[in-house]
């Protein structure tokens, strides 16, 4: 099932809506992958990624954040997906997941990836699941 986004809320990839010291707070002060991020580090992924933001309508303020590196043929990998702790349950980040995997769908990408350690149920519920391989898969670093 894929939640629909409340209508109090809108999505866009504009570069220019984003508030990029909100989304260091969020990312470098409460988000278990990115604990400590330097506001450097943070720009530069966002610049030289796909972002989308998440709105309320009524006050422009950001709700929400994802970014997506990917090279636009192949291949996306689904990162730093985060929805501010006041407007948790309302299906914003399962919304905001479809949207991506909606904005990313004409690329015809092969295989796009994310990792989590605690939201395998949103991802789930928008068409993600485990690597039946995951033996098959390396890294390198952290």
């Amino acid at each position: 099932m894929n939640r629909v986004l409340p209508a109090a809320y809108e999505i866009s990839t504009a570069l220019e809506r984003l508030d990029h010291a909100l989304i260091h707070q969020w990312l470098s002060q409460d988000a278990y992958w990115a604990l400590g991020r330097s506001r450097e580090k943070q720009d530069q992924a966002i610049a030289r990624s796909l972002n989308f933001g998440i709105y309320d309508r009524a006050s422009g303020s950001q709700s929400g954040y994802a970014r997506v590196v990917t090279d636009r043929a192949t291949f996306a990998w689904l990162c730093d997906v985060y929805i501010a702790p006041a407007v948790r349950g309302k299906g914003l980040g399962t919304a905001l997941v479809a949207a991506v995997r909606d904005h990313l769908a004409p690329y015809g990408l092969r295989r796009v990836l994310l990792a989590t350690a605690d939201a395998h149920g949103v991802y789930a519920e928008v068409g993600f699941a485990p690597l039946e391989k995951p033996g098959n898969w390396m890294t390198l670093g952290e």
